[in-house]
């Protein structure tokens, strides 16, 4: 099993034992494969593994790997994870599979209206901030009832659920509880009779919290494929992009990565 492999194989392990532990099926627990800033040789990688599902933050660089990756399209899924600017809507209603970031009416409108009609309907999740983060985007839990209500209507979209970035906390039970609070307000949505079925919540360093408190999907990266390489400022050495490989973390590999990383 190469490297990526086996760290996929150690993820899929965390999340049986978390579900175990608290009583949930596996099955109900997606693994999306955080994939931004690695090349399309990790993505292959992965996919050889058995990932079919892979999360990306840059809209350009997405598109860069789509491409290149051609050959895997029917057999992968795109999902658009970080905020989405205006000016970015078109490309990522042709050539994404999900999106994650809704936290406004104007984007879902748009991604809505530049969804090619030969394509499924785009499956989307609104991003609510749980813990009032300041500079964090997301929508307030409680505008979140009446923004689901109006992307539920709009025609070539599925609004499918929620995704949240809690802010990362010391322990498992500081970890839950933020979690919790993103869970509170897809129930909420759920009983208000919205049919929705994911809770896109939980990465590398609090997945456990996550399963714990009813996460459908969790988007892992640096668990699976090390540390990342960003840009170097201009007056430091620049360092290759990443491609099939990964950067070892200290100890082994397969760790739960920095808190806060996805």
């Amino acid at each position: 099993m190469t490297m990526i492999g086996d760290d996929l194989q150690q993820v899929k392990n965390r999340i049986a034992k978390a579900c175990a532990e608290h009583g949930r099926n596996p099955a109900e627990v997606r693994l999306l494969a955080v994939s931004k800033t690695f090349g399309p040789e990790a993505v292959r990688e992965a996919h050889a593994a058995g990932q079919r599902a892979f999360g990306e933050n840059y809209v350009q660089e997405a598109l860069d790997k789509i491409a290149a990756l051609a050959d895997l399209r029917a057999e992968l899924e795109w999902h658009c994870i970080g905020p989405l600017q205006s000016n970015k809507t078109r490309p990522v209603a042709e050539q994404f599979d999900w999106v994650h970031g809704i936290d406004r009416f104007k984007i879902a409108e748009r991604l809505s209206a530049q969804r090619p009609a030969h394509l499924p309907p785009l499956q989307v999740c609104l991003q609510v901030n749980v813990d009032g983060g300041a500079n964090k985007s997301g929508v307030p839990p409680e505008e979140a009832l009446p923004l689901a209500r109006a992307v539920a209507a709009l025609p070539h979209l599925r609004l499918r659920g929620l995704m949240a970035i809690p802010e990362p906390a010391p322990d498992f039970a500081a970890q839950r509880e933020l979690c919790l609070r993103a869970r509170a307000v897809y129930d909420a949505i759920r009983a208000a009779g919205i049919d929705i079925d994911t809770l896109s919540l939980g990465m590398s360093a609090d997945l456990e919290a996550a399963v714990s408190a009813g996460s459908t999907m969790v988007r892992i990266g640096t668990a699976i494929f090390g540390g990342r390489l960003y840009k170097t400022p201009p007056e430091a050495p620049a360092a290759p992009p990443p491609t099939g490989g990964r950067t070892q973390r200290p100890g082994e590999a397969g760790s739960a990565g920095a808190p806060g990383s996805i």
